[in-house]
C-alpha cells in the first residue's frame, strides 16, 4: 500500500492526540468520550459547558471533511441492526464495568502511563480479538 493511503489515518490520529492534549492542560481532564457523555445525563454543572462543545465538535467532525473534501468517505457496515444495537449495549456495558471507554484509557490513559488504563486497553484490544475470531472462525460470519 502507498504512504497516501495511510495519510488520513495518521492526521485522524494526529487530530485525537491533539485534541486530548488540548483538553488536558485546558481543563485538566481527560478526554474519555463515555464519561463526558454520561456526566451530561445528569444535573447541569460546571463542566457541562466545556462537555457539549467538545461532543458537538466530534458530531461536526464529519461535516468538516465534507467541506475539506467535497465528499462523504464511504462507510459500509455488513452487519444486521439488531447485531449492531447488542454490540453497542455490550460497549456500553463495557465502558461501564471497565470505568471507561478507549479514549478516555487507551488514549489519554495510555499518555499518562496509568497502570489501570494499561491494563484496561490490553483487555479493550483482547476482547476485540477474540470477538473477531469468533465472529470469522466460530459462527462463520
Amino acid at each position: 500500500m502507498e504512504l497516501a493511503a495511510f495519510l488520513p489515518a495518521l492526521a485522524g490520529g494526529a487530530l485525537i492526540g491533539l485534541s486530548a492534549a488540548l483538553l488536558v492542560l485546558a481543563t485538566g481532564r481527560v478526554a474519555g468520550i463515555s464519561g463526558i457523555t454520561g456526566s451530561l445525563l445528569g444535573p447541569p454543572d460546571d463542566d457541562t459547558g466545556w462537555r457539549l462543545a467538545f461532543l458537538t465538535g466530534l458530531l461536526l467532525a464529519p461535516l468538516a471533511v465534507v467541506a475539506l473534501t467535497g465528499r462523504i468517505p464511504p462507510v459500509t457496515i455488513a452487519a444486521p441492526t439488531g447485531l449492531l444495537a447488542l454490540a453497542g449495549f455490550l460497549v456500553g456495558l463495557g465502558t461501564r464495568i471497565g470505568s471507561g471507554c478507549t479514549s478516555g484509557h487507551g488514549v489519554c490513559g495510555i499518555a499518562r502511563l496509568s497502570p489501570r488504563s494499561l491494563v484496561a486497553t490490553g483487555l479493550f484490544m483482547a476482547s476485540a480479538a477474540a470477538t473477531v475470531y469468533v465472529i470469522r472462525h466460530v459462527i462463520g460470519a
